[in-house]
């Protein structure tokens, strides 16, 4: 049997990385995953020679950790850094893992 929880997906600039996942794990996160990535968003490609790589950041959770880990990713850094954020509804099984 599977159960509804949010997949928060960030996507930031490298140097982000510690406060971050600082910023999960304060909100109840209990796991994430980072991949590097690239790309090209309304503003170009990023000098990612010398600013490193952007980071992708995945986090299944409880809806209202989701939303608020989301709040304050806006409040703090989205007028600062290269970053965007987006919420996916999805079913997982073993539930039990994805509570704080």
């Amino acid at each position: 049997m599977t159960v509804p929880r949010t997949l928060l997906t960030i996507v930031t600039e490298g140097i982000l990385k510690d406060e971050i996942s600082e910023l999960l794990r304060r909100h109840g996160a209990r796991g994430f995953t980072i991949s590097r990535t690239d790309g090209e968003g309304s503003r170009g490609n990023r000098a990612r020679d010398w600013e490193g790589p952007n980071l992708k950041f995945e986090s299944v959770v409880e809806p209202a950790v989701a939303e608020a880990a989301l709040q304050e990713l806006v409040e703090r850094y989205f007028d600062h850094y290269s970053v965007t954020a987006w919420l996916s509804e999805v079913r997982v099984f073993r539930a039990d893992k994805f509570k704080r």
